[in-house]
């Protein structure tokens, strides 16, 4: 029976992931599987790889066809390589332990590509964040620069407002406190007025007064 290694797909619309399957080459993509050997999300950054390695070397050996994206995957995983080391072996290219060695060199060597890699993403993410932070803060000065220049537009208008205001209340104003002069004038005028008209009548009564006494001839109620 031919059997390929392929990707099974799960997930919803636009956040797929996949198993890593053996199957049947005649049955179905999503249909029934021998066994499943591993999972790939490559919505992750990097892409997410769980697999079984001695798995899906063995059915590597046994004959299993990877269709192409499988075969990236297990080649970026290894799988690949050590099929080819241990092929080497058996044709009396080198042993076991210089298989090995070959095969760990390589993983040292992948790790440390993948820790570059992080590295620099995490470097060019802190470069981003920076960046963006800047440009929030230069957005968030020209907002300030923006708000204040209108606040002082209003305060400009306003008090040009009250400044003719002012002008167009000061002819009334100016004429209220003429209005006012007169009448504190003329109250003084009418007081002094009174004044005088009380002090007459006052001057005349008592005259008056003393006169008819006298004609009555009453010295008691003079005194």
């Amino acid at each position: 029976m031919a059997t390929k290694i392929r990707l099974q797909r799960h997930g919803r619309k636009g956040y797929a992931f996949y198993q890593i399957v053996i199957a049947d080459s005649r049955a179905p993509r999503d249909g029934r599987f021998i066994e499943r050997i591993g999972s790939y999300n490559p919505n992750t950054n990097p892409a997410t790889v769980d697999l079984n390695f001695e798995r899906a070397l063995y059915w590597l050996q046994v004959g299993a066809q990877p269709t192409d994206t499988t075969r990236n995957i297990l080649s970026r995983e290894g799988v690949c390589l050590k099929k080819h080391l241990l092929e080497g072996v058996k044709k009396g290219a080198f042993d076991e332990a210089a298989a090995e060695e070959k095969f760990q060199a390589w993983l040292k060597n992948k790790q440390a590509s993948v820790q570059a890699i992080k590295e620099k993403d995490s470097e060019a993410a802190r470069a981003e964040a920076k960046a963006r932070l800047e440009a929030e803060k230069e957005a968030n000065k020209a907002k300030a620069e923006i708000v204040a220049k209108k606040k002082a537009e209003l305060a400009a208008a306003e008090a040009a407002k009250q400044a003719e205001e002012a002008a167009a209340a000061a002819p009334r104003l100016k004429k209220l406190r003429q209005l006012k002069a007169l009448n504190n004038s003329c109250d003084a005028k009418i007081k002094k007025r009174t004044f005088f008209n009380a002090l007459f009548f006052y001057a005349f009564s008592t005259s008056y007064r003393i006169f008819l006494m006298r004609i009555i001839d009453q010295p008691d109620a003079i005194a």
